[in-house]
């Protein structure tokens, strides 16, 4: 990815409003995001896991989502990238992912802390990792470092700890920061008065925060994780129970025509 598209990127994070960012799973997906106007659009693990028939969080869609990358950046879109955890405890390894990623396209790589058997990742070994990937691709690929603290059972879930994980973080190189499950708006102001010009990504939640809340409260990047997928899979199951049972379809469907049309330009 060019330093124009990372600089284009890195400011979406500094506007009046959070960057809000859709995930897709593949590339219809990314490409209809893109074609709604959202200039940029991250995957998510989930999906591209379980689109694959594999599980997410264990390290385990490294290929898939290399693939993935390559197929997406080919859109007009700024493309970030979840890579889970890295696929490896190697920071040698990781920061190769990430080159790889960075010459595919993409302009923004995820790397969380979690562990498949629900523990974090020791804090100083992930900054390790991150200062490596930082090394491999600072200035090119906009590097957002997530925490789950707030996400797996079994984790810290203290206040104290994520700040600490922030920190060294975004000391390690982070251009960003992230911690899907926060939902205490104090808590979030107080992280984000810490972090001061670092942004803080908040993952959306149907019964946390609103957009307006996050903003009051200095959130700069709003993630939907697997929403977009989830709900694909919903609608996907209702359209055919309608059919079954002789009912409307929901409205919105896009036509056959208008789906070829994701297609158009972007073929091998």
């Amino acid at each position: 990815m060019t330093k124009h598209a990372y600089d284009e990127f890195r400011a979406l994070h500094h506007t009046d409003a959070p960057l809000l960012l859709p995930n897709a799973w593949d590339h219809a997906s990314a490409a209809a995001l893109a074609a709604a106007g959202f200039r940029a659009v991250g995957t998510t693990s989930l999906g591209v896991a379980a689109a694959a028939g594999l599980p997410d969080g264990t390290g385990a869609t490294r290929a898939e989502t290399v693939r993935l990358a390559r197929r997406l950046t080919r859109l007009d879109a700024l493309i970030s990238v979840d890579v889970e955890g890295g696929f490896s405890d190697e920071p040698g390894e990781v920061a190769a992912l990430a080159a790889e990623l960075a010459e595919a396209g993409a302009v923004g790589i995820n790397i969380e802390d979690g562990r498949a058997d629900g523990t974090l990742r020791d804090a100083a070994h992930q900054a390790e990792i991150l200062a490596a990937v930082r090394e491999a691709v600072g200035g090119r690929v906009f590097i957002n470092a997530r925490t789950d603290t707030y996400w797996l059972r079994g984790a810290g879930r203290t206040a104290s700890e994520t700040g600490e994980r922030l920190e060294a973080y975004r000391g390690a190189g982070a251009d960003g920061v992230f911690v899907p499950g926060l939902r205490d708006l104090r808590l979030i102001a107080e992280l984000t008065s810490a972090l001061r010009n670092t942004p803080l990504n908040i993952l959306h939640a149907a019964d946390g925060p609103s957009m307006p809340e996050l903003t009051e409260a200095g959130v700069r990047r709003v993630s939907c994780g697997s929403l977009l997928f989830r709900a694909a899979l919903g609608a996907a199951v209702t359209a055919v129970r309608a059919v079954a049972d002789g009912t409307a379809q929901a409205e919105g469907i896009p036509s056959y025509a208008e789906t070829q049309e994701l297609a158009d330009g972007f073929a091998p």
